[in-house]
């Protein structure tokens, strides 16, 4: 079934909180086109700028979900008029989103200066690794290398074991979309008190060290230990971690508080006593604490997971307040009793992904259109937006791609041509 055979889902009332905004997104890969999706999906109308041929990651742009909710437009910065054309839109933005090395937009006619000299209450964001400024700002790198000078990486794993790579989550999405998409809406929100626009500086290795606060304070308390596999939250306590069952899947436990953790031992069926001469038998509520007995109750939790597969541990934890799940594939996620029920996945276009999050309940979000193909929306931005020069810019060969029935956004009647 094409794209263009599926129907149309059913809008909801509202597109959103950010019904209204307008972003232009300069096409890049990571944590740039995450965030400009969560923009897209509270509703703000993006305008993806793509370069001719993609950005060369060999995906096909009708599979990248972060591209969904965004219309695209094909523009060549290199022609003598392609910086035109981007400052066009961003006359008319609130928001421009780019994640270019440090001065390469300066370089290509479209940087801050640029931009505000045509719209003073321009929101501008920098979507970088290492930052505008630093002895590295200049240096290519990826999510495992940010994160890894942060601290982040050396506390992900088992003790035996090199660091655990925890896909490209922690740096190039937490780390840095997330304190991005922070960042601008709270420029907007300033700039639209005062009428000012500013630049906001994210950098990965910025929001990444921004998330390990609290075990900053731990670590300068003596509550935590420098090193992995030692400590509450690392996997070191043996109930906060994860067990292999009998058919090789896996149980993840967090039993953190006495009531929660006494639910557990319950329910595993390890009982008081010391028939094993472990130690134990002072009583398993007393080894919670006592991390000189940890390594023996993790030896008693690891042999009685692997009595049971996975699906009948989950049906003894199911209901309780034990703190113990499944750990599932990304096939089998949406499939969660739990997850359905709340709708926290969705198919549209053919494709299952993670629904529109946080939900509201006066502006309900929704994935109002497939992942935008390169260039198909010139004609529909150029006259929603005013911005005629676009119709002249080259096409993508994609053009030809079939359209997503909803991925013309409508036209705000009471939206002005500039701010």
């Amino acid at each position: 079934m094409t794209e263009a055979q599926v129907p149309a889902p059913a809008r909801s009332p509202g597109q959103g909180p950010l019904t209204g905004v307008r972003v232009v997104e300069l096409a890049g890969i990571g944590p740039g086109p995450f965030a400009a999706m969560l923009l897209a999906d509270l509703g703000a109308d993006v305008v993806r700028v793509d370069r001719p041929g993609g950005p060369g990651l060999g995906v096909d742009p009708a599979y990248d979900v972060t591209n969904r909710n965004k219309r695209s437009v094909v523009v060549d910065l290199k022609a003598p008029d392609g910086a035109d054309r981007v400052l066009d839109l961003a006359e008319r933005a609130d928001i421009l989103v780019e994640g270019f090395r440090p001065g390469v937009a300066e370089r290509l006619g479209v940087g801050p200066e640029d931009c505000h000299a045509r719209n003073p209450g321009l929101v501008y964001g920098r979507m970088t690794g290492w930052g505008q400024q630093g002895p590295l700002a200049d240096r290519a790198g990826h999510d495992i290398a940010y994160i890894a000078r942060t601290g982040a990486l050396g506390m992900i794993g088992g003790p035996d074991r090199p660091p655990a790579v925890p896909a490209n989550l922690l740096g190039d999405y937490a780390g840095g979309s997330l304190y991005l998409v922070v960042g601008v809406l709270a420029a907007l929100h300033h700039a639209r008190l005062g009428g000012t626009g500013q630049v906001v500086d994210a950098a990965i290795v910025d929001g990444t060290a921004h998330l390990s606060a609290m075990i900053h304070g731990m670590l300068a308390a003596g509550a935590w230990q420098d090193r992995r596999g030692a400590n509450l939250l690392d996997g070191g306590c043996p109930y906060y971690g994860t067990y292999e069952t009998a058919d090789g899947g896996h149980m993840a436990v967090g039993a953190l508080e006495p009531q929660f953790y006494d639910e557990f031992l319950r329910l595993l069926g390890i009982e008081d006593g010391d028939e094993d001469g472990d130690g134990l038998g002072l009583g398993l509520s007393g080894a919670r604490l006592d991390v000189i007995r940890w390594p023996a109750l993790r030896e008693r939790v690891t042999a009685r997971f692997k009595e049971r597969t996975r699906d009948e541990w989950t049906a003894v934890f199911d209901g309780s307040d034990a703190c113990v799940a499944p750990v599932l594939s990304l096939r089998e996620a949406p499939h969660d009793p739990h997850l359905a029920a709340r709708g926290t996945f969705t198919d549209h276009a053919g494709i299952t992904q993670p629904a529109p999050a946080p939900r509201f309940s006066a502006t309900p979000t929704s994935v109002r259109t497939g992942p935008a193909r390169p260039g198909t929306d010139t004609d529909d931005v150029a006259r929603d937006w005013d911005v005629p020069r676009l119709l002249s810019a080259p096409r993508d060969p994609q053009r030809s791609a079939p359209r997503d029935p909803q991925r013309s956004a409508p036209r705000d009647p009471q939206r002005k041509a500039s701010p």
